[in-house]
């Protein structure tokens, strides 16, 4: 190396700026995230928008995926059934999840939108709007799902001893669902503001509790009662439910950009169908997506046994644990859509969307490697057993092969929801998942006897497929012309 150029990169770094600058100005940009000072994403460089906008939601993301992975590893000490019953519950929750979600996407595009006007008081009021969508979808659930819970299971291929173990646990969950809903939506309704710090800290104090309250109510700690399952269950009920406590309290006492004032509590038709319309196309691609989960657990469960759902329950929750913070840049690249499109800055919108995209493709390939060479050495940091641990290890190497499409197909997806077209992946999920996904399981899996390495490959295929198509479509940009 030249001295003049050894000299040049000890002062100024690999990037051309003074070291000592170039460190501050990055930490005053994790800073700015963190605090959530800046607001307006419609303006400046679209690299620090993404960043700003990143930060908050990756670590948002990250503790969801975390509490996953922490959730398991207390839930394995109890035995094989206790963490077959958390994969099966889990997967018919997913349902919820899709509810919630789709709402969450419609609230936060419409949110969005409407702050890139520079019309906070219409913001205020679609926020409101989704609220109530969301009480009276979680209570309707809510209901169903803790009466059901023993056939769910049963639905779902459990033992009758999984059953008599585990339904505490499933009826917990399904009939406190109103804590999940509110989180996921009054979280979107931050994000679509521009305030991911805010979603950041109400997940966090969230999953932050439940992660302490797991082991404490799980085993017993100090005067607690050891209630197993259940006390799984309720540290889930406790700590999100406190975390929408959060939420509520910033919303209703104008802390950010969305402040709720007593004036919109009010019901208003004209909005709830409009955010309907945009929920229907949001919760249809989520819930074909969670069909085709709780179809794939159904040939792992049906087929192969309780050990091989362990495994794969195990894999999943490590798989969440590095899509779930991809998912952050996806959810940036999702606002920067909306709020770009609502201050008539289209082009602006869809470089910000290849921009989230290319970052995330970096992030999951090194992903893709530690999981493909290193799989069974992951799983058993949760868990024991050769055969859980080889059906674990199989599941994430397979999967990891197709993790460079998606990152690609998750971005894009949600940039379609950003903007308020969710017909479109919708259309494109039913193709992926539908007609090609669960068919191709069981063919795989079972009429060709590869195993549960076929439902594996499935998922792989399926999820290249859709990453294809989302960027074909994508690219003829009619996403831009959507008005909600």
């Amino acid at each position: 190396m030249p001295l003049d150029y050894a000299i040049s990169l000890r002062n100024y770094g690999p990037f051309g700026h003074k070291t000592a600058f170039g460190m501050r100005r990055i930490l005053d940009l994790i800073k700015s995230a963190l605090d959530g000072s800046e607001k307006d994403y419609t303006k400046g460089s679209i690299n620090r928008a993404i960043v700003l906008l990143s930060i908050p939601m990756v670590l948002e993301m990250l503790m969801e995926a975390l509490f996953a992975v922490v959730d398991v590893f207390f839930v394995a000490k109890i035995g094989t059934n206790a963490i077959a019953t958390v994969g099966l519950t889990e997967t018919v929750i997913t349902i919820i999840y899709s509810l919630a979600v789709g709402l969450s996407m419609a609230a936060s595009a419409m949110v969005a939108r409407r702050v890139g006007e520079k019309k906070p008081e219409e913001a205020a009021e679609a926020a409101v709007q989704g609220i109530w969508i969301g009480l009276v979808f979680s209570v309707l659930l809510g209901v169903v799902g803790a009466w059901q819970a023993p056939n769910i299971l049963r639905l779902m291929g459990g033992s009758e001893e999984l059953i008599a173990e585990g339904v505490i646990y499933a009826r917990i969950l399904l009939g406190t669902n109103m804590v999940i809903m509110m989180l996921f939506l009054l979280n979107g309704i931050f994000r679509g503001a521009g305030d991911a710090s805010l979603a950041m800290r109400s997940l966090w104090l969230a999953n932050g509790l439940n992660i302490i309250l797991d082991p404490i109510l799980i085993f017993g700690w100090g005067p607690f009662p050891e209630m197993g399952l259940a006390g799984a269950a309720i540290a889930t009920s406790i700590g999100r439910g406190i975390g929408v406590l959060y939420q509520l309290y910033i919303l209703f006492n104008g802390k950010g950009v969305v402040k709720v004032l007593r004036k919109h509590l009010r019901i208003q038709t004209t909005i709830i169908v409009r955010l309907l319309r945009v929920a229907v196309g949001g919760t249809s691609q989520h819930l074909i997506a969670s069909a085709s989960w709780i179809f794939l657990m159904a040939i792992i469960s049906n087929f192969f046994g309780e050990e091989i759902v362990a495994g794969y329950t195990v894999a999943i929750r490590l798989v969440i644990f590095t899509i779930l913070p991809s998912w952050g840049m996806a959810n940036a690249a999702a606002t920067l859509v909306g709020q770009n499109l609502g201050a008539g800055l289209p082009e602006r919108a869809e470089k910000s969307v290849w921009r989230a995209a290319n970052f995330n493709v970096l992030f999951l390939v090194i992903v893709s490697f530690l999981f493909f060479f290193e799989g069974d050495f992951f799983i058993g940091l949760l868990t024991d057993g050769p055969t859980i641990i080889e059906a674990g290890a199989t599941c994430l190497r397979v999967l990891s092969i197709g993790y460079v499409f998606f990152a690609y197909g998750m971005v894009v997806g949600q940039a379609f929801n950003g903007a308020g077209d969710t017909r479109t992946p919708t259309f494109i999920n039913f193709i992926c998942f539908w007609m090609v996904e669960i068919p191709l399981s069981y063919l795989l899996a079972v009429s060709l006897d590869w195993g549960p390495s076929g439902v594996y490959w499935s998922i792989a295929i399926s999820e290249t497929l859709l990453a294809v198509l989302c960027i074909l479509v994508f690219r003829r940009g009619r996403w831009k012309l959507v008005e909600i």
